[in-house]
């Protein structure tokens, strides 16, 4: 039985893809559960609209990521941090503080999820932070962390 899958299932498909499963599989367990419906005519064309709205609607997001990875290239976050002797900080500058500040200082907003680092930054100095804005869109953003006045 042809059907098409309505979200992704591991080892068969991907939304939207139409697959040739066993009776039994689509009857009992791909329809009831949402997963799938039978392939019509109809329901083709109505999918296959639906594919290209979904690739334009990635197309526009990944060019919002390109542009926003531009801008955030040529920025530089400046957090002021209390710090002691020899430049160790009292406390470590988190995803959450960097996406605040980042926000604050030029009005551009990403969540913290977004921001991929393995552990807070613990010293002064410049750093380069990866940023994931989409899924094939990457940037690195420039954090400089100074000691803040005593």
């Amino acid at each position: 039985m042809k059907v098409i899958l309505t979200q992704d299932v591991p080892k068969l498909g991907t939304k939207f893809q139409v697959v040739e499963v066993s009776d039994g599989y689509a009857r009992n367990f791909l329809i009831p559960r949402g997963l799938a419906q039978p392939a019509t005519p109809a329901l083709l064309k109505e999918i296959e609209k639906r594919r290209q709205q979904e690739s334009q609607k990635e197309q526009r997001e990944m060019e919002r990521a390109r542009e926003l990875a531009q801008k955030l290239n040529n920025i530089v976050v400046e957090i002021s941090v209390p710090a002691g002797e020899g430049g160790r900080l009292y406390h470590a500058v988190s995803a959450h503080e960097i996406v605040q500040r980042l926000k604050e200082q030029h009005g551009i907003e990403i969540d913290r999820d977004q921001v991929l680092m393995d552990e807070p930054l613990r010293s002064l100095g410049i750093h380069s932070v990866p940023v994931r804005l989409h899924r094939e869109v990457r940037t690195t953003l420039k954090v400089n962390i100074v000691a803040a006045p005593a």
